[in-house]
């Protein structure tokens, strides 16, 4: 299994600066950030914008895979690393296939929906045209705290 670099962990903060501001304004705390593996450059940022955006596909890395393309002017992203607070679903973890992302950094597993690790390991089927190996539990125990604290709070 890969490991996480220093840069990862730098990133997976960032991220989850990003899932705080979506916590803040009633989206579930997922952030995701797009970045250049070998320079460090980040070219996308992005937290969940479903209910803001009244759109069930604006998840975190969804948005920031898109304006990373946007930012390159290419969808292959295969010299990028995506980081994002969350596992994720197989919506998202098709379209990192997709977009031919180099590598995956996420910090919990998602026991419901993940599709990297927990319920399927979309992003390293050997069938599909581009794989990815993920690196998960990056600032696991802070980004698992800030999901279980935005639940609770729904749930009082």
């Amino acid at each position: 299994m890969p490991e996480a670099t220093p840069t990862d962990f730098e990133m997976m903060r960032l991220a989850l600066g990003l899932a705080r501001d979506a916590a803040a304004l009633g989206e579930v705390p997922v952030g995701a950030v797009v970045y250049e593996t070998v320079a460090g450059r980040v070219l996308a940022r992005a937290h969940n914008r479903r209910e803001i955006d009244r759109d069930p596909a604006a998840h975190a890395e969804l948005l920031a895979i898109r304006a990373a393309a946007a930012a390159l002017g290419d969808w292959r992203l295969t010299a990028c690393t995506l980081v994002v607070t969350l596992e994720p679903c197989p919506m998202c973890a098709g379209l990192i296939v997709n977009a031919r992302v180099g590598r995956l950094v996420y910090a919990c597993r998602d026991p419901k929906a993940g599709a990297c690790d927990s319920l399927m390991r979309l992003t390293a089927d050997s069938r599909l045209n581009h794989r990815v190996e993920p690196v998960p539990g990056v600032l696991e125990a802070e980004s698992a705290d800030l999901l279980r604290a935005f639940f609770r709070g729904l749930r009082a």
